[in-house]
């Protein structure tokens, strides 16, 4: 493997180096997800308090990106990333120990420590990919973004599967050692192979440039936001409490119906360029990412129609939810492209960090309302918040320039 590496050129490598290793993450990241959801339902929480468990990933991972773009452009981008990859393992130890000892605060601790690992670690990656790319090649930037992240996703639903089929194997504790075994042998190779100084910027930033001065990032950011809280409103507590309580699904079934979900995600972004591709074969601007962000307000709402139907309720949520990840992947993938096409390359990682930001702010909103709203009404209620989410983010994306307005700005 190694000497494999040694044989491609040196920015293949680091590509290469920084893919494994966000790989490596989401797979264990997917996999503790879905183990915390599964074990504490069994154990008798209810969906706020299985939702109150992830708030410190969710609000740490705001923090992070907020402050690890600025740390990147000091540190450089491999420090952040192996930084994130040991707290991933140290988050995994925690919660090694034995079941008494899971207390809420124990596992709110650990979710935090995790979740500063996981915005560490996907701000590096994405930051990365704008050095690594020829600045005059809009068109390879978009495909090797959207394979980096669809790939990342894609690995991710097999983490869920991972995850429920561990807890059915393993238990709960033999999973976290498992793969805290895995990815410190990960963190060793990241720590010896990575590139010294990737993603430093040449002048050191101030503290205050943090913020994004960027109308158009800054807009992105808060379509961003609405987008993903609109998934996570339903998929982060909603759905798989509702798979298992309400279908009866076991953990295999509620696990392998998420990891598909995510893992045809994840393949629906790597092949986004080809579903954007213009006529013109210019790469897309703001102007596709409202277009695609319309196309998709409605389908939740579609949803939670035709769960007051007389249609099969396991047709309806499976069927739709399929047809709600493959646009909502297009959708992602575009932003994607666009915040690494927005960013500056001096210091690339403040504007990833500060996009990153909203997208975790988005996941913190969706991951609360998602326990709160199904607790309180049920699964189409969380749809109809989704199609407002995503309603509210077709609207800011009308403020994002087009390629005329990108290249005389």
């Amino acid at each position: 493997m190694i000497k494999a590496l040694t044989a491609v050129s040196p920015k293949v490598r680091q590509y290469l180096l920084v893919t494994g290793n966000y790989w490596a993450f989401t797979l264990t990241d997917g996999a503790l997800r879905m183990l915390v959801v599964l074990h504490f339902h069994t154990l008798g929480y209810t969906p706020l308090e299985i939702a109150a468990l992830f708030l410190f990933y969710e609000i740490f991972g705001v923090v992070t990106n907020l402050l690890g773009g600025y740390l990147g452009a000091w540190v450089g981008l491999n420090r952040t990333m192996n930084i994130g990859l040991a707290i991933q393992v140290i988050a995994l130890l925690i919660l090694t120990v034995p079941t008494a000892w899971l207390s809420i605060p124990l596992v709110m601790g650990a979710q935090a420590l995790s979740g500063i690992a996981k915005d560490l670690n996907k701000m590096s990656a994405k930051s990365s990919i704008k050095l690594l790319v020829p600045g005059d090649q809009p068109g390879i930037l978009y495909k090797w973004v959207a394979i980096l992240t669809g790939s990342k996703n894609a690995l991710k639903g097999v983490g869920f599967f991972l995850g429920g089929m561990l807890l059915a194997t393993l238990g709960f504790r033999g999973a976290m050692l498992l793969m805290a075994g895995a990815l410190g042998f990960i963190w060793v190779g990241s720590v010896i192979m990575l590139k010294k100084d990737l993603g430093k910027a040449s002048a050191k930033p101030r503290f205050r440039d943090i913020l994004s001065k960027s109308r158009a990032i800054n807009m992105l950011s808060a379509a961003r936001m609405f987008l993903f809280g609109a998934r996570d409103v339903w998929f982060v507590i909603a759905l798989p409490v509702y798979l298992s309580s309400v279908f009866g699904w076991d953990f295999w079934l509620v696990g392998g119906f998420m990891a598909v979900w995510v893992i045809g995600y994840g393949i629906v972004q790597s092949v986004a360029p080809l579903i954007t591709r213009r006529r013109d074969r210019q790469v897309p601007d703001g102007h596709a990412a409202m277009v695609w962000a319309m196309m998709l307000a409605g389908l939740p709402a579609a949803i939670a129609l035709g769960l007051d139907t007389q249609l099969p309720a396991q047709s309806v949520v499976v069927v739709g939810l399929l047809v709600f990840g493959v646009l909502f992947a297009v959708n992602s993938s575009l932003h994607s492209y666009l915040i690494v096409s927005y960013a500056k390359n001096d210091g690339v990682s403040l504007d990833v960090g500060f996009y990153y930001m909203s997208n975790a702010m988005g996941r913190l909103i969706g991951t609360l309302l998602s326990g709160w709203v199904y607790q309180s009404y049920g699964l189409e209620a969380c749809l109809w918040v989704s199609s407002a989410f995503v309603a509210l983010a077709a609207l800011i994306s009308v403020g994002l320039p087009r390629r005329q307005e990108a290249e005389t700005g």
